[in-house]
């Protein structure tokens, strides 16, 4: 499957989310369809583990799991937002994005501490590796909203895992188009590795 078939499966499958949001891996009390999970070391389950039906795109990827942690959108936007402003690479503009500390959307799920590495896995199967302590050096965030606007699926959303880089020496020094290689758009999991 080409990356076109696979967004496009994606994006069809993402329509069904709503539905499926219903099923038994739903954590109690989420009000929306699962846009973030939480794997791995430290993690503290709301949701049952890796199901091959409910939990497509993961068994496409790869991704099973015995635990998990599940965040909706209505969760992600009650927690207490940072906004960031850096240049986009896409119009070479400064933009407004805007969303939780993902060091706190981690602590939610119940890690701690500074060590180990995450991987962050966008939609179309990229999964960077960042370390636990540059997510907190960085004060990444966890974008949900683009100039005041949710950010759809199809589009540098529904999530976006990075940091204000224009404010950062190492990473402002570098061409546009080189500051976000390592930051994942359309994340949907994180996986985390303990150090």
């Amino acid at each position: 499957m080409d990356k076109r078939q696979f967004l496009a499966a994606a994006t069809l499958g993402a329509a069904a989310l709503p539905a499926l949001a219903q099923g038994g891996n739903s954590p109690k009390g989420q009000r929306g369809p699962t846009l973030l999970t939480v794997t791995g070391a430290g993690v503290k389950p709301n949701r049952g583990p890796f199901d091959p039906v409910l939990d497509q795109m993961m068994g496409k990827q790869k991704l099973t799991f015995d635990k998990a942690h599940a965040f909706d959108f209505a969760t992600l936007a009650a927690m207490k937002p940072v906004e960031i402003r850096p240049t986009l690479e896409y119009d070479s503009k400064p933009h407004r994005l805007s969303g939780p500390l993902l060091a706190d959307v981690l602590a939610a799920a119940g890690v701690k501490g500074e060590g180990g590495k995450l991987a962050m896995r966008a939609v179309d199967g990229y999964a960077p590796v960042q370390t636990l302590a540059d997510v907190r050096k960085y004060r990444f965030i966890l974008a949900t909203h683009l100039d005041g606007q949710p950010m759809p699926l199809g589009g540098l959303g529904p999530l976006w895992a990075l940091f204000d880089v224009d404010r950062v020496p190492e990473f402002a020094a570098k061409p546009l188009d080189q500051r976000f290689a390592n930051l994942p758009w359309a994340l949907f999991h994180i996986d985390v590795q303990a150090g």
